[in-house]
């Protein structure tokens, strides 16, 4: 591995098992996977190479009493995911020339996407079934495009202004609750039913407001849209829905 290392100018670890679900089932390869062999490359890099390296914004938990969230804001993980997330940044952050993306829930079509990301799964479910049923619909969160990620990398590679820093990257525009979420889909599906089950609680407790401004200031734009991947997923769907895509 060592030797792989040293060849290259620049490292985009995306090697892992993401996601809260996958890591709570099998605990100790996500750890092995997402903590341990990442510390094992980042002791291995050398001092010129460039680690650009994607984290999440999960690591927010909850923001403050409005729920918002920027890089300065303290940091609160839920899931187990999302805590090996943090303590790699911690680490990483205190080398020489690392970037850390604090990614927004992902979306839309790639070679292999997940239907268990919450964009994705809201409108598959919603063509399938032709309903929704929402726990804590409240709940507020921030999405990009897959493709949008690519962008950033390479936004990032060519852009000095990024090295030593950590830059949320999401939808400045897609901050939206859940219920603000199964309402955009019902524009492209005007028959779904949307339930809210208030007895309940999500187990997933991430609630927050994200702020990208800060990468947006040294010039990094966003391509598509939150609606640009749900009309995708309805035109791909007859692809979709034979496979089993989702991390768990």
């Amino acid at each position: 591995m060592c030797a792989v290392i040293k060849k290259h100018d620049i490292i985009i670890p995306l090697a892992g098992l993401v996601g809260a679900p996958v890591c709570k089932k099998f605990p100790k390869e996500s750890h092995e996977i997402n903590y341990d062999e990442e510390i094992n490359l980042f002791k291995n890099k050398v001092k010129d190479q460039r680690l650009i390296m994607p984290t999440t914004n999960s690591a927010y938990g909850s923001g403050n009493q409005d729920n918002y969230c920027d890089e300065n804001s303290p940091l609160k993980p839920i899931s187990e995911y999302a805590k090996q997330k943090v303590d790699l940044e911690q680490i990483m952050m205190q080398g020489d020339n690392v970037t850390s993306l604090r990614l927004a829930t992902v979306f839309g079509v790639s070679p292999r996407p997940r239907l268990d990301l919450l964009v994705n799964d809201f409108t598959f479910k919603a063509i399938r079934d032709n309903s929704l049923v929402l726990y804590e619909s409240h709940f507020k969160r921030n999405y990009i495009h897959v493709r949008d990620i690519s962008k950033c990398f390479q936004f990032c590679i060519s852009n000095h202004k990024t090295i030593n820093e950590i830059f949320n990257v999401g939808l400045s525009d897609t901050n939206i609750s859940k219920l603000e979420l199964a309402n955009r889909i019902k524009k492209y599906i005007p028959s779904l039913d949307i339930q809210e089950n208030n007895e309940e609680k999500d187990p997933d407790q991430r609630n927050y407001i994200v702020s990208n401004a800060k990468i947006e200031s040294i010039g990094f734009t966003t391509d598509y849209s939150l609606d640009d991947g749900i009309k995708e997923i309805i035109r791909y769907y007859p692809i979709l829905k034979n496979n089993n895509f989702n991390n768990i």
